[in-house]
């Protein structure tokens, strides 16, 4: 696969995610970018804005196995993996695998579940693999977790914990549509039921293992000049010293700003990162893996102040 292919084929995917969701084409971007960056992603936004809707047309469009999650309050960490249950007729124990078992997870509303289930899926987003009664379990190099959460302040919602943040390589926010999009959405939908049914829209499958694997090779060879390796990580120290934050963003976070930036590039048809990259990218990347201080919270301050605050006082390289 040279460039001219993936971009084709990034084109062709956007297009058939429109034929269910209409005005998120940046966030549509985002999420591309994470699956060919190995990454994950988290999306968060009130009830009633196609966070679902988004998440399984992503996944009609990739030809790989898709499970999904609704997180509850009384969900299980073994509800999640899978447990050992012993088989009377062989008198042995049989693995009963949990739905984590497949390419692409759709944990749904995950701030639903007490820490303890959500916890359940820090080792498999990090190594791919879990980890039952002693025995190691591999999910295979495309496992990918689309999760979704309805805002913090809402009833009956548990923050995710700073371990688990840390594995998502995006959040994601999404807002009410404009107006106008909002017109189109219900002229769109005149005659129809209100929920979507994404066999009968004819989304196609258009990403198979093997393309997924061609085109993260050929991210793989997207250069990074040392001027923007050395840009990355400036940006993510500096968020370990500046007095608006209490606790900065980790190593794993410019590894992984670093990947998304080679996907966009690639998104662009280039052989190579640009400082442009690396700023439309540093705030999903980065939002969630900070915390803000006691005074920049009392101040207002959002997450995305303080982060673009630094991206303005640090100078691009040229």
């Amino acid at each position: 696969m040279n460039l001219d292919e993936f971009r084709n084929l990034v084109v062709a995917i956007r297009g058939e995610i429109a034929k269910t969701v209409q005005g998120q084409d940046a966030l549509i971007d985002m999420i591309l970018i994470s699956i060919f960056a190995r990454g994950h992603c988290l999306l968060e936004g009130p009830p009633g804005t196609a966070k679902t809707l988004l998440a399984r047309s992503v996944s009609a469009v990739m030809d790989l196995q898709y499970r999904r999650i609704q997180f509850t309050p009384d969900l299980m960490p073994s509800d999640v993996l899978g447990v050992n249950l012993f088989n009377f007729q062989t008198s042995q124990f049989h693995l009963t695998k949990g739905p984590v078992f497949t390419n692409i997870l759709l944990a749904d509303e995950i701030n639903r579940a007490p820490p303890k289930t959500q916890s359940a899926l820090l080792q498999a987003m990090n190594e791919r693999m879990v980890t039952i009664d002693g025995t190691d379990y591999p999910l295979g190099l495309d496992f990918f977790v689309l999760a979704t959460q309805n805002p913090i302040e809402q009833q009956g919602t548990y923050p995710l914990p700073e371990a688990q943040l840390d594995r998502f390589l995006f959040k994601l926010v999404i807002d009410f549509p404009n107006r106008e999009t909002e017109i189109a959405i219900l002229k769109r939908h005149a005659g129809q039921p209100i929920q979507t049914k994404l066999n009968e829209v004819g989304i196609r499958p258009l990403v198979t293992s093997s393309i997924l694997a061609e085109g993260r090779t050929l991210i793989d060879s997207i250069h990074l000049d040392d001027s923007i390796l050395t840009y990355i990580v400036d940006l993510v120290r500096a968020t370990r010293s500046d007095p608006e934050i209490l606790q900065g963003a980790s190593t794993r976070a410019a590894d992984a700003l670093s990947a998304a930036v080679r996907v966009r590039a690639a998104f662009g048809g280039r052989q190579y990162g640009l400082p442009d990259d690396v700023q439309a990218l540093l705030v999903p990347a980065l939002r969630h893996r900070i915390i803000l201080s006691p005074a920049a919270e009392i101040d207002g301050r959002t997450t995305e102040d303080v982060l673009r605050t630094i991206l303005n006082r640090m100078d691009a390289p040229r």
